[in-house]
């Protein structure tokens, strides 16, 4: 009996495997295989046509001198910076607005959700006709009020924080994620506070807020990610300063410049080693965000 249990438990093990193995075979391929090729590129000197040439640590020893990768993790960390708390704002405030049950706010829900579906060359391609500095709806109501905007796109100053403001036009994502944190705080909280006579201010400031750090925090490391990879909004608006868009290389953003390297110059090595920065850059930046994670996120039951 405890043979046969045995050999029928192998044989599930096996149909397990069995039915995993398109998936594991797929990431080994498409995902696993690629980024170890990657770091092993990152080696070598290779443009693709010619044979590989071992060059050890001279990739990132180029990066290290190089003007233009500075420029793009500078360009790319000022988008950061006002993308990402920009994007959490908006999405919260939305929840809020959003969070009553009333009628009609499914509506609303599905509306501001939206922009979220389209591809990002549509939206980007818009927002372009949206800031353009001569027939440009933004400039023309700026004008309306006596304002005369700026270039937008093709400004050193505006560049960056343009193509970022263009980010709350897609914060559907995190409406969705604030309003099912909404959903798990207690409505006795609420309650309780206003029984104490706490204003809006502070039920939001004492209640709210508290109890949404752990969505927050979720939001906080996504969106970070996500903002530090930033790729078809700059090659869409930007164009990394290469022809058009900004001078000076002001919309040269890090992945825009990675890109370049490895498919307009064939710089396949100097490329990866880039990638390869780029995921140590992330993998700080998110260990200390989860670092301090623990003097301002806090949970319901301890």
């Amino acid at each position: 009996m405890r043979t046969r249990t045995t050999s029928l438990r192998r044989k599930e093990e096996i149909a397990g495997y069995l039915f995993i193995l398109p998936w594991i075979i797929g990431f080994a391929v498409f995902t696993a295989g690629p980024i170890a090729f990657s770091f092993f590129l990152s080696f070598h000197e290779w443009n693709i046509f010619n044979k590989m040439k071992w060059i050890g640590l001279k990739n990132y020893a180029r990066l290290f001198s190089d003007p233009l990768f500075y420029q793009s993790l500078k360009v790319t960390l000022e988008y950061t910076v006002i993308a990402v708390p920009l994007s959490l704002i908006t999405g919260l405030a939305l929840a809020l607005l959003l969070y009553p049950k009333v009628k009609g706010t499914s509506v609303f829900r599905t509306i501001f959700y939206t922009p979220s579906v389209l591809p990002m060359v549509a939206t980007a391609t818009l927002w372009i006709w949206i800031y353009n500095p001569q027939y440009g709806i933004l400039n023309y109501l700026l004008s309306k009020i006596g304002i005369k905007g700026p270039d937008w796109l093709y400004s050193t100053e505006w560049v960056v924080p343009a193509i970022a403001f263009m980010g709350v036009w897609t914060v559907g994502p995190n409406m969705i994620i604030y309003l099912a944190g909404l959903e798990d705080v207690p409505q006795v909280y609420w309650d309780a506070a206003k029984v104490d006579g706490a204003n809006w201010w502070q039920r939001f400031r004492y209640v709210t807020l508290p109890l949404l750090s752990p969505t927050t925090f979720f939001l906080l490391v996504t969106n970070t990610i996500g903002a530090l990879q930033a790729f078809t909004q700059a090659y869409v608006m930007g164009g990394g300063g290469q022809g058009f868009g900004a001078p000076a290389n002001a919309s040269l953003f890090y992945c825009l410049y990675l890109y370049q390297q490895g498919w307009s110059w064939f710089n396949m090595g100097y490329a990866s080693a880039m990638s390869w920065i780029l995921t140590l850059i992330i993998f700080t930046l998110t260990m200390v965000i989860f670092r301090t994670s623990r003097s301002w996120v806090f949970y319901e039951r301890g």
